[in-house]
């Protein structure tokens, strides 16, 4: 009798723990179910003005930022996972000159182009030409 319940102890506890392993979770804490694959485009236009457009994969999030070579974030959008397009036009003409990045993150990746904004000075023509 005594080795007929602890083998159906022992049968019940293996059965419990490959049940509780079954409903675990798939994904560790801190991981994104999905990850969104997204094609971007970064120009500037005639105005000084910085264009972004991003095409993504509807169903997962992606995060845009433009931050300065110490981190500073200047502007910052969360895409949300339905979105599929998002377009935008920024007015860099405040910003002190130097170097930026454009940080775009689909939580697993992150792609960082690099933006260098200088304002130029007028030059005076080299040129003299005189009429006599």
């Amino acid at each position: 009798m005594k080795t007929f319940i602890k083998s159906l102890v022992i049968a019940c506890s293996l059965s419990f723990i490959s049940l509780s392993a079954s409903f675990a979770a798939p994904n560790p804490i801190g991981h994104p179910m999905a990850v969104a694959t997204y094609k971007a485009g970064i120009y500037t236009t005639k105005e000084g003005k910085l264009s972004i457009a991003l095409d993504k994969e509807a169903g997962a999030p992606v995060d845009l930022r433009l931050k300065n070579s110490k981190g500073d974030v200047y502007f910052s959008q969360h895409l949300n996972k339905k979105a599929k397009t998002f377009r935008i036009r920024l007015d860099v003409s405040e910003l002190p000159d130097g170097d930026y990045q454009v940080e775009i993150s689909n939580g697993a990746a992150s792609s960082v182009q690099l933006v260098t904004i200088s304002t130029q000075s007028p030059t005076t023509p080299s040129r003299l030409v005189a009429i006599n």
